[in-house]
C-alpha cells in the first residue's frame, strides 16, 4: 500500500483528531474509573491466558519427549 497524498492527507488528519481530545462533560467517579481498569486487565489478561494456553501443550509435549517418559 503506497502513501499517496490523499491517504497522507487522511492519515494525518486521523492522528490529529486522536489526539486532541474534547471536554467529555461527564464525571466518571472512582467506582467508574476502577471499573475500566479491571475490564482492561481482564481483556489483556483473557489474551495472555488464551495464547500462552495454546503454546503450552506443544511445549509440554516436547518436555516430555526430551525427558524419555514419552508423549501421549
Amino acid at each position: 500500500m503506497q502513501l499517496t497524498p490523499p491517504r497522507l492527507f487522511a492519515a494525518a488528519a486521523a492522528c490529529l483528531l486522536l489526539i486532541a481530545p474534547q471536554a467529555a462533560m461527564a464525571y466518571s467517579g472512582p467506582g467508574l474509573g476502577l471499573g475500566a481498569v479491571g475490564v482492561a486487565f481482564g481483556i489483556v489478561g483473557s489474551i495472555l491466558l488464551g495464547i500462552f494456553s495454546v503454546l503450552w501443550y506443544p511445549f509440554k509435549r516436547l518436555i516430555r519427549r526430551i525427558r524419555g517418559k514419552g508423549a501421549r
